[in-house]
């Protein structure tokens, strides 16, 4: 299964047939995989990743560190379950180190995203703390890299 998932987590556009002949598994098998994975969803979502920038987009992403007091019987997840309800949480992780929650927020402006944390993560109970980080630049994202840089146009100097 993990060589099937490997090659669609590359690309999920790759068909059950061109799957098969790269792993030299039967096309069957291969859509028996796919759909075992679908059912148990280890295959969450087929997603196509966009460079907004490059398409004239304007979108903001903010990370967020929150500390939190965690929940008795409930740990953390008690509030990770409110913080995916919001709209604007696009990505949400448990981390260990300095603080608890490293929340992604998605918005059009700075405002936005203020509000965001002002009015709806900070006031939430168990949150003690919030730092936010704006993200001025995005070079790589999900292991891909958005937009090479373009080679040097001078010519080295030798002495």
């Amino acid at each position: 299964m993990e060589e099937v998932l490997k090659l669609l987590e590359q690309d999920a556009r790759r068909t059950p047939a061109q799957i098969a002949e790269l792993t030299g598994k039967p096309e069957s098998k291969v859509l028996e995989i796919i759909a075992e994975a679908e059912r148990k969803r280890i295959i969450v979502r087929y997603k196509t990743m966009v460079n907004w920038e490059k398409a004239g987009v304007e979108k903001l992403y903010a990370f967020i560190e929150v500390k939190v007091t965690p929940e008795r019987g409930m740990g953390f997840d008690s509030i990770a379950e409110r913080l995916l309800g919001f709209p604007e949480v696009h990505s949400l992780y448990l981390l260990s180190g300095a603080y608890d929650l490293h929340v992604v927020v998605e918005g059009e402006h700075m405002k936005e995203i203020a509000f965001f944390v002002a009015e709806k993560l900070a006031p939430l109970e168990g949150v003690l703390s919030t730092a936010t980080h704006f993200v001025l630049k995005q070079y790589k994202v999900n292991g891909e890299v958005l937009e090479h840089q373009e080679e040097a146009r001078r010519l080295p100097v030798t002495p």
